[in-house]
């Protein structure tokens, strides 16, 4: 399905977190300087966390569109609004389906949108409504590059990859805290996409109820861990026509020292100085910035 030069586009989830600022955003960074902006120095990718909260505004994907100038190589991915994932009491109506694709198109038609991220909770299991929603949300946006992440141990199935690839839909192979039927690492392609993400694996704060956002994303992968992603990543390069690798362990930037951290290991060459702000936090990258 690919080759060994397909290209690989590493970058977080996200980009809009106030503590990032005076780590991954230095201290007097110009304020006319926007973060997407700025990250797309570095990456070639960030994966947008808003258009999971609501559909994503038009004129956001605009604006976007022009901070993304200096990097032709730079493409984003976006999740997809959460009634069609995790608030499936009734099926959205058209309106929720028009805003959607309203939100997309432009990046679409600018060929700056690598996938579209369907992306269910644990609780969604492998059953035969479950498969009829699915199955109804792919075929409503077919006409986006679709990654399907699931996070239950139920759709490791070979059946359920011959279905996806069927269909052309990328799945996206995670890694998370495990515990009973959790789904772990995958190297798997079923479409021309390869999809990676990395949540982090802080089980303590994972499944505590009570636990917020920051704490159950705060964690560092050793390099040890990454290099287990490495290699699946090249595998997948192996089969894909194109690669994206998330780092979601936003907490305090630990998501951007892990993607530069992948970038180094997959050859990927540094596009700007790492930030100083950055360095000073974790010294680990004095590693890669010598280089």
């Amino acid at each position: 399905m690919g080759t060994e030069s397909a290209a690989v586009r590493v970058g977080p989830a996200g980009w809009s977190y106030d503590d990032w600022q005076g780590i991954v955003y230095p201290p007097g960074m110009p304020r006319h300087l926007h973060p997407l902006e700025f990250l797309s120095r570095y990456f070639d990718t960030v994966e947008v966390n808003s258009s999971y909260y609501r559909p994503l505004p038009p004129n956001y994907a605009a604006n976007w569109l022009n901070l993304l100038d200096g990097n032709p190589r730079f493409k984003l991915t976006a999740k997809l609004y959460k009634a069609f994932t995790h608030e499936r009491g009734s099926w959205p109506s058209q309106q929720d389906i028009d805003a959607v694709r309203a939100g997309f198109d432009p990046l679409m038609d600018a060929r700056r949108l690598g996938a579209v991220l369907v992306q269910f909770p644990w609780s969604f299991t492998r059953t035969v409504e479950n498969r009829k929603w699915l199955a109804r949300v792919a075929g409503t946006f077919s006409e986006y590059p679709l990654a399907l992440e699931v996070r239950h141990a139920s759709w490791n199935r070979p059946e359920v990859f011959d279905e996806l690839a069927q269909r052309g839909i990328a799945f996206c192979n995670i890694d998370q805290p495990l515990f009973a039927n959790s789904l772990g690492p995958t190297d798997t392609v079923t479409a021309r996409v390869g999809y990676v993400r990395l949540h982090g694996r802080n089980a303590d704060d994972w499944f505590r109820e009570d636990a917020s956002r920051d704490e159950r994303y705060d964690y560092l992968y050793s390099r040890e861990e990454l290099g287990q992603w490495l290699r699946k990543i090249e595998r997948i390069r192996e089969m894909a026509a194109e690669v994206y690798a998330i780092t979601n362990n936003h907490y305090r930037g630990q998501a951007v020292v892990n993607a530069f951290e992948l970038q180094d290991g997959l050859g990927i060459k540094k596009q700007a100085p790492l930030p100083e702000s950055l360095i000073q936090a974790y010294p680990r990258l004095n590693d890669i910035q010598r280089e």
